[in-house]
């Protein structure tokens, strides 16, 4: 259940002049022929020491020029190319606000990445290929039956990124990055699925040794059938997450959490925005137990890249992530034991109908 709000891709890095000195940059020259000819330099009062390198593989000085030296140069027939010096910088990692919201980095940064809990992400599939993903999805399963439960739709992308893009120094970092991710293929490539699948999908994180189902998704109606695969999951040991849906109003005073989120076994997730308020959309009602951010969250998406989305299919799992790297730092807590915690540290956020027990905060359940 979700809201597409997408925003382009970041930037990782870009490139800038460089300035040299008063009058000069710097510039890469390339020479016609194989070798460079610096009777040309000199001509134009190029002197030794504003050659600042000659390459050997290919006719190229690095040199710094005049404005007047680099015009006698393009028009010059034994040169190539003249461009100017361009300045690389490393690509940088971008942390979005939600994961520091939720203290995903100041648990990490006390060693609490999520390592070795097993997280299934019941949705689109998920891009295994993506330079921040592929290092930690461990495996998965598609009730399509396509392999390897490829995403076509980019959602189920967007959610794994959150719980756990890897810390490489490029695109984002999720709250756990180095949790192992599980891509349970459950929507299809139109984002559209049935219970009949969730079910599937839950069935098949209990008998491949889960420990957190995260659920992006959702309907308006009950299902008898589904309710008994999420209380069988919670009864197995694990600890299972959903989106409360994108259905609430202005007022925030109406019941609109959907299915699978509204079962007692199951932890609604609400949606809030950086100013710590719940974003319109984000379902209300009784059975919200906790909030995450799900306003303009930047992550992972298909094909190596990143954008925004709104949603509470983009606060689950915030909460799935928060829950691996608690379940790491104390292993032996029971998923019971370990909800009781995520709710008694969260932080109060206001009306307990729209924002269940409040924000859910790392490195304070952690410290309960």
């Amino acid at each position: 259940m979700f809201v597409f709000s997408a925003t382009p891709g970041f930037a990782s890095g870009d490139s800038t002049d460089r300035n040299s000195g008063s009058g000069t940059k710097e510039y890469l020259v390339m020479f016609e022929e194989d070798s460079a000819d610096m009777s040309v330099m000199k001509s134009i009062g190029i002197s030794q020491s504003n050659i600042l390198y000659e390459f050997e593989l290919l006719p190229v000085l690095h040199v710094e020029l005049s404005e007047t030296q680099v015009n006698s140069l393009e028009n010059h027939p034994q040169i190539k190319t003249v461009e100017e010096n361009a300045e690389a910088k490393a690509y940088q990692q971008q942390t979005p606000w939600g994961i520091t919201r939720v203290q995903g980095i100041a648990a990490q940064s006390q060693g609490y990445t999520g390592n070795n809990v097993k997280v299934a992400v019941l949705d689109s599939g998920i891009d295994r290929s993506h330079p921040d993903l592929s290092a930690n999805v461990r495996g998965g399963y598609s009730v399509f039956g396509d392999s390897p439960y490829n995403d076509g739709n980019g959602h189920g992308t967007h959610v794994a990124g959150t719980v756990g893009a890897v810390n490489n120094n490029i695109g984002v970092i999720g709250v756990a990055p180095q949790a192992d991710l599980y891509a349970v293929k459950v929507l299809n490539n139109s984002g559209s699925g049935s219970y009949a699948g969730i079910a599937q999908g839950i069935e098949w994180s209990i008998n491949n040794g889960m420990d957190i189902i995260n659920m992006s998704l959702g309907g308006s109606s009950s299902s008898s059938i589904l309710e008994q695969y999420c209380n069988l999951a919670y009864n197995r040991g694990l600890l299972v997450v959903a989106a409360a849906g994108n259905s609430g109003t202005a007022a925030g005073n109406t019941n609109t959490v959907g299915y699978p989120a509204r079962y007692n076994s199951v932890i609604a997730v609400a949606a809030t925005n950086s100013n710590n308020v719940r974003g319109n959309f984000s379902s209300t009602g009784p059975t919200v137990e906790l909030s995450a951010p799900g306003v303009s969250v930047l992550s992972t998406t298909p094909g190596g890249n990143y954008a925004s989305y709104n949603g509470t299919s983009m606060a689950s799992p915030h909460v799935a992530g928060v829950a691996a790297q608690v379940w790491q730092a104390r292993p032996n807590l029971s998923n019971a034991q370990l909800r009781q915690i995520l709710n008694a540290s969260a932080q109060n956020l206001g009306s307990s109908y729209q924002y269940g027990n409040g924000l859910v905060r790392s490195l304070n359940a952690i410290q309960y």
